[in-house]
Formats: C-alpha cells, structure tokens, sequence
C-alpha cells in the first residue's frame, strides 16, 4: 500500500456524505549536504520533496475545490541510520463541509513515515519536526479573505499540533511495542512548562489515565537526549553546536546559528614569542604548522564551541520571531526500532521508488499554486483547483496547460483598512555570504524518474467516496439533561441564577 492508499483510507473514516481527491508528489532522492552548514565534515544526506493536495466534492454535480495542503521534506542519513521528516507547512482553504479533513490528513501522512512498518525509508531512528507560527496563509494565496476561513490562533495553533502529535505518538507507541522508543519534545521559547500549559489551555493536556503517550511529552528540546541517535554524528573531543541543529528551510533557528557562527571573540592577549635568530632561512618549515593548519580548519566557528544545546534554546526565547507578540512552538518526536524491524538487505537510498517524480514537477506545482492562482471566493477557488490539478496530469501526460502570469502584489489590489494591519513576522533569508564551502557532491548514479501517465494513475491520484453518518447537531449535544438541574423541563435546559451585588449601605453622618 502507498502513501496515496493510507491517506484515502483514513479520509474514508470522516463524518458526512463527500467524496476526496487526491495527489502526492513525491520526488526520487538526491544527494543534500546542507542541512547541517557547520558541521565538520557535513554529514551525506539524501533530500525528498513532497507535496500533498486535497480536494473535496460536495456532490457529483458539484464542482471540486481544493480544501487541504502539506509541504513536506525527507532526509536520510545513512551514517547514523536516522532520517527527518520537517513538515514545513500546512494550509487549508476553508471551503470544505464540516468537519474539515486537514487534522485527519496530517495525522495519517505523519503516521505513514512514523510507523516502521510502512515507513518508506530503511531507517531506524525517525525524528519528525515543525515549526509553529500562525498566520493567516501558508500555501493557498488570499485564502484568508475567504469569509468561511477560520484560522487558528497562536496558542490553539501550538495547542492543535500537539494534539495530533501525540495521537500520533500514541498509535506508534501501540505498533511498535515495548521494543520500541518514542519521544516527544516541545518547546514555546519565552514560556516555562507551567507557563506553556497556561497559554495552550487544559484541554491539550489529557489526563494520564486517558493517554499513556500524552505523559510522555517532555517540555525542552531533544538535543541532550542519548537513547534515540541524532541525525549528525558529533565529534569526538570537539563540541560543535552546529553538529546539533539542523538548518529548515523559513526557520528562526538558522538566523541565530548565522549569528552565533559568525560572532569573533576578541583572542586573550600573549606573550610575544622569542623568535629563534639561530635558524636559517633555508631550513625546512616546521611540521607543526601543517597541523596546527589543519586544526584551524576543523574548529567550529565562532562561538559555536561554546553554547552548548541548553544555552542554545534559552537564548532563543529573546530572538526577535519568537517574542514579536506570538506564541510560536518548536515540536520534535523522535521514534527508534531495533534492526530486526528494518529490511535486509536494505536498498540504495539513491535508488528511486515506482512512483516517484522529477523535483522540478514539484517545483512547478508548488510555484504555480503561490503564485499563480487565489482562493479568497468560491468561483476563484473552482478555477484554481481546475488549472493546479490539471497541471499534475498534464506533466505527467507531457502536455501541461499554460499558467498564468503571477500577479503582483500591488495588481488589482484595494487599499482597505485590513491591508494596513501589521502582518505577523516571517523568518528573513538567512546569509549566505561567509558560509563554510559546501563540500562537492558526486553525480546521481540513477536517472531522475519520469512522470508517466501510468505513474499517475497508479500513484499520484486518487479518490474515494465517503458515506458516514454525519456529525450530530451542536444544539443536540448541548441540549442534553444535565445532573443536578431543578425542574422536569421538556427541553432539559438548565435552570439559570442570576446573582446581583449587594451595594453597601452608606452610614448616616
């Protein structure tokens, strides 16, 4: 079964009458060296992009809107047998029947490469990682104009992902046993664990009783942890931050290894060598300054020496994306299986997998749809989702449709009061100027994969048709007869008190 077949089969479990359509992207492996820029020597690793799209059908008659959207990337290290999964975003349009199908979306795609039983990668160790940062769009342009888009605050934002998160963690902790291990870290820079709880609210912390893998989360980051292996094996004898923290793509984490990097400490002041006046020119240069060459090289950067993972974090709750007014959080789940679980013997993991397609498909599609299309109304959403999913087909058929020019911000635009409203913060570009040279990557021993109609058919799309009974009205579940009201009333309504203050009396003077 594919990744396509388990995220169908998860969406058929959803409340209502609907039918899902859906395609993933998936592009074959390449080789990556730049996920740990400091690191002495950069660790081989080998990048997937993927990208998942959703759309919903009211009826037959009615017309397909694209409701649901996840960017995602794969890293595998084979040095260490560990892999990362970054969900780097996830969006929805708001155009779809209640309930909406993104939780279930993204707990079924995490849950595919958590579980070692259907990971797609022979890896041991998996670590999954996200940073959340709510804004009122991430993948569908002008979607928050749409008056049926409700996007989630900062803090329920945090609270939502750590719901899915440990219902995730719960079903791999059930699959993988007592052999297995399951971590699983976060970290709201600014806030204490006390603090965190407070501001995501009671209702994203179950009781122990009710989760056994809710108690497993741990309030901190998961980089001084030794029962699952990181990702970039450390040094022996030499600490480096950068051999620690990873660099994703829109991260506040990659600014401040930027700055740590690349800050000079002024060098103690010493004792000018007596300079040996009896050796000659012409002898032969010292030994020892070849090493001491070649130690220079290897040392860490800047400070990255020195601040060790605590400091590191601790530090982060001042950067300027972190305390801008907007709870954001840091989400990490490491999970670890024994070599009994992996297959044998294990594949190449350049060697692409039927179904995978070219990393300039994905590109593409993922340019087409930010730029190019909008869905702040309905009609506009109809059109979007015609052009973006016929352009999937048409480059697997070889005829892909002509996109439109991308529009300019400025283009068509309105100057209303909601436009003025500050926007939440981005992450800016890292520097790339001063960065260690990346070290050359040998060619890819394996053709890049070809997107075929067939391909298509068998692998990027599907559907399924849903016929649940729909989720019970809120009134009836608010209407129930609760304990301890007064009367038989027919409706069950609780009997309202209302109290009012008592002024005090004045004393007579």
């Amino acid at each position: 079964m594919n990744i396509r077949e388990d995220l169908l089969a998860a969406l058929k479990t959803l409340p209502g009458v609907r039918e899902f359509h859906i395609h993933v992207l998936v592009t074959a492996p390449a080789k990556d060296n730049s996920l740990y820029p400091y690191a002495s020597p950069r660790p081989r690793l080998y990048a997937q992009d993927i990208l998942v799209l959703l759309s919903e059908q009211a009826n037959p008659d009615a017309p397909r809107i694209l409701v649901a959207a996840i960017e995602a990337s794969l890293y595998h290290a084979p040095a260490t047998d560990c892999a990362i999964l970054y969900v780097s975003k996830i969006d929805s349009t708001g155009h779809g029947l209640a309930p909406p199908p993104t939780a279930t979306l993204v707990r079924a795609f995490i849950r595919r490469y958590a579980d070692p039983a259907t990971r797609p990668v022979a890896a041991r160790h998996l670590w999954v990682q996200l940073f959340a940062r709510a804004q009122g769009q991430y993948l569908f342009p002008n979607s928050s104009d749409y008056p049926g888009k409700r996007p989630l605050s900062d803090a329920r934002l945090c609270a939502w992902w750590r719901r899915v998160m440990g219902q995730v963690g719960a079903d791999v902790r059930e699959a993988t046993g007592v052999e297995g291990r399951v971590g699983m870290y976060y970290v709201l820079p600014g806030h204490n664990d006390l603090e965190a709880r407070q501001v995501m609210g009671s209702g994203s912390f179950p009781s122990t009783s009710t989760s056994s893998a809710e108690a497993q989360w741990i309030y901190g980051h998961p980089y001084s942890q030794t029962d699952i292996p990181l990702p970039c094996p450390t040094p022996d004898g030499l600490h480096n931050l950068g051999h620690y923290i990873p660099s994703f793509e829109d991260d506040p984490k990659n600014r401040f290894m930027d700055e740590i990097a690349f800050t000079d400490t002024p060098a103690s002041p010493r004792k000018r060598r007596r300079t040996d006046t009896s050796r000659d020119d012409g002898d032969d240069p010292d030994p020892r300054d070849g090493q001491k060459e070649k130690d220079k090289k290897q040392r860490p950067m800047g400070e990255l020496s020195k601040v060790e993972p605590d400091e590191f974090w601790e530090r982060m709750s001042f950067r300027q994306e972190c305390v801008a007014g907007a709870v954001t959080g840091f989400f990490a789940m490491g999970i670890s299986v024994s070599e009994d679980r992996m297959p044998s013997p294990r594949p190449s993991p350049l060697a692409p997998q039927p179904g995978q397609v070219p990393r300039s498909m994905n590109r593409r599609i993922l340019s087409s749809l930010l730029n190019g299309v909008e869905f702040s109304t309905i009609e506009r959403a109809r059109k979007a989702t015609e052009l973006i999913e016929g352009t999937v087909r048409g480059l697997c058929e070889g005829l892909a449709p002509q996109l439109p020019p991308s529009k300019s911000k400025n283009q068509n635009a309105e100057v209303t009061q909601d436009s003025l409203v500050l926007l939440l913060p981005r992450t800016p570009p890292r520097r790339t100027v001063g960065l260690p040279p990346v070290d050359d990557i040998s060619p890819n021993p394996f053709d890049e994969p070809e997107a075929t109609l067939e391909t298509y058919k068998a692998h990027i799309y599907g559907s399924i048709a849903v016929s649940n009974p729909p989720l019970p009205p809120k009134a009836t579940i608010a209407g129930t007869t609760t304990e301890g009201t007064s009367g038989g009333s027919a409706g069950g309504n609780a009997k309202i008190h209302v109290l009012t203050v008592r002024k005090k009396k004045k004393r007579p003077a």
